[in-house]
């Protein structure tokens, strides 16, 4: 077994005195291509080339001397620590740092980055690298070959962003290009590089922060009331029958648009958001997005959402919404099922309206899971029979809240829907 593993980073300024000394008296070096050719590298080393970080874990671990270990940047952040240090390999970790390339980038850059996002790219992760570039404002990617500026580019095709794109951070060909997201798909970039997706209808953060990443900002909670939403008087009651509050939201052109909140019970939006649990690195389908809340509160679980309706005025709503959260969202005016064609693939979706047709078009796109729900049981056990044909484990409930005022316990609003949830079996 190797004596000690010394992991130093390299940010392309010249070896510590640290990192030479420990060079010095390696038998085994490990690194990229770049890194052995350094003039430190001693001639008598035996040296891999670092491809797979596991695979050289092994041999490091059955190797029989003093190994070191060469990473960019910071090798403790998104490195390849934490690959060593599994208990597995049974090795003692020694790290000397190095600025990270995305300090560095930022730094060339001249933005702060206390605000941001950062992930890893890599052709397994690049849809999620993608969906959190739709869904915040400050995104650092960290590439790798198949999974970098032209194919994130690609990816948000739909969604303007500006790239801040940083080539060999710390060598000789170090190169710092800005340009719009659309333009990064047609050129050629030098590995390693760092992509600063920056864009969005968010306001920039004033003031000192005080947390890593994106502040969460002031709303608390989600199943918010339409209050949240709108701050227009409710309109007066009426002697005519009243919607009930689980009712979709797809109207036709023609009708008047409804008020936000209208049609929508916070009851059963807060119980799907449950059954989907949108996270950082998804996309959520939201159709027949009505008032847009429910695609504003699963954008502000870190996710991100296409809102579509065939309504304009509701695609509109939708995007208030998102901002009185501080969240940002994309919305898209069509019909279903034939303006999903286009969109991205889900991970998971909301059917607001549309009944098992809509149900059924979007099970052919096997998102993890997907809800609904129904006004009848007819239309339930269509939406059903529609998850169970396309492979779902189907639940179904049937929630009833009633709004009270607590002053005088008068019953301020009744809603009464079917839920229907299906999720896909795990492979």
């Amino acid at each position: 077994m190797a004596d000690r593993v010394t992991v130093i980073g390299w940010d392309g300024s010249p070896l510590t005195a640290a990192a030479r000394s420990a060079l010095s008296a390696a038998t085994l070096v490990a690194g990229a291509a770049h890194h052995l050719a350094l003039p430190e590298v001693p001639e008598a080393a035996e040296r891999i080339r670092l491809g797979s970080v596991e695979l050289a874990a092994r041999r490091i671990a059955g190797h029989r001397g003093t190994a070191v270990v060469l990473a960019d940047g910071d090798p403790g952040f998104f490195g390849v620590v934490r690959t060593l240090r599994d208990p597995r390999h049974g090795l003692e970790v020694e790290v000397v740092p190095a600025v990270s390339s995305v300090a560095a980038a930022f730094a060339r850059a001249g933005m702060p980055w206390d605000d941001a996002r950062v992930v890893v790219a890599h052709t397994r992760t690049l849809r999620r690298a993608v969906n959190v570039c739709r869904a915040h404002p400050k995104v650092a990617v960290l590439t790798s070959p198949g999974a970098g500026p032209a194919e994130l580019a690609l990816m948000l095709d739909g969604v303007h962003r500006t790239f801040v794109i940083c080539e060999a951070l710390g060598t000789e060909r170090e190169q710092v290009t800005v340009l719009t997201s659309d333009k990064a798909a047609d050129l050629s970039w030098r590995d390693p590089n760092v992509v600063i997706a920056i864009g969005g209808s968010l306001p920039a953060p004033t003031g000192g922060g005080w947390l890593l990443g994106p502040d969460p900002g002031p709303v608390r909670g989600w199943g918010l009331t339409p209050e949240t939403y709108d701050d227009t008087p409710a309109p007066a009651p009426h002697a005519g029958p009243v919607p009930h509050p689980g009712a979709h939201t797809l109207h036709p052109a023609s009708s008047p648009a409804p008020r936000p909140g209208t049609g929508e019970s916070p009851a059963l939006r807060a119980a799907q958001l449950a059954r989907l649990g949108p996270r950082v690195g998804d996309l959520v389908w939201d159709i027949g997005t009505g008032s847009g809340a429910f695609a504003a509160e699963a954008a502000h679980f870190g996710a991100a959402v296409i809102a579509v309706d065939t309504d304009p005025a509701a695609c509109a709503r939708a995007e208030a919404a998102a901002r009185r959260l501080g969240v940002q969202l994309q919305a898209v005016a069509g019909r279903a099922p034939y303006v999903l064609e286009r969109l991205p693939e889900p991970d998971v979706v909301r059917v607001g309206g549309g009944g098992a047709e809509v149900v059924a078009a979007c099970a052919d796109r096997r998102p993890e899971r997907i809800v609904t729900h129904a006004d009848t049981r007819d239309e339930a056990e269509a939406a059903c029979a529609a998850l169970a044909a396309g492979g779902y484990t189907v639940e179904c409930a049937l929630l009833q809240s009633v709004d009270l005022d607590p002053a005088g316990w008068a019953e301020r609003d009744r809603s009464l829907a079917f839920l229907i949830a299906g999720r896909r079996p795990a492979p």
